[in-house]
């Protein structure tokens, strides 16, 4: 049973996929997005390349834990993912999961041009591997 994780932004979607056990999160690539919605296909050929039976997309909420526009966008994403991968989509506080990754990348002395090429899968797997650990807590 593996999981996606996606990190829905405006250009690019991060994409991760966890273990075969659930266990840990690996940043898998990233999927441009494309003007005829095409992105889909390309999750749906991902999904079926690693095996994945669930979905988690990350839910951008403000800081005080509404939900904004943005937030809207990756609602109507994750059931538009739902609707034609036919699969459970799981949507996931993602607040400060992109800031994180991009701390983490400075930390690690990444150059900026390097960055932006990984910060959105690094992204993708933060969200995935904190909705793997809130559920092995339970």
């Amino acid at each position: 049973m593996r999981l996606m994780g996606l990190d829905y932004g405006d250009r690019r979607i991060g994409v991760a996929v966890s273990d075969a056990f659930g266990w840990t999160a690996q940043g898998v690539g990233v999927v441009e997005k494309r003007r005829d919605n095409g992105e889909v296909e390309v999750i749906a050929q991902l999904v079926k390349e690693h095996e994945v039976s669930e979905i988690v997309v990350g839910l951008p909420k403000n800081m005080n834990g509404t939900i904004g526009p943005r937030g809207e966008i990756c609602i109507a994403f994750a059931g538009d993912l739902q609707q034609k991968l036919n699969l459970p989509v799981h949507l996931w506080d993602e607040r400060l999961t992109t800031v994180a990754a991009e701390r983490t990348l400075l930390e690690a002395d990444v150059s900026r041009k390097k960055r932006k090429l990984v910060v959105d899968k690094m992204a993708a797997a933060l969200i995935l591997q904190n909705y793997l650990d809130s559920k092995t807590k339970r």
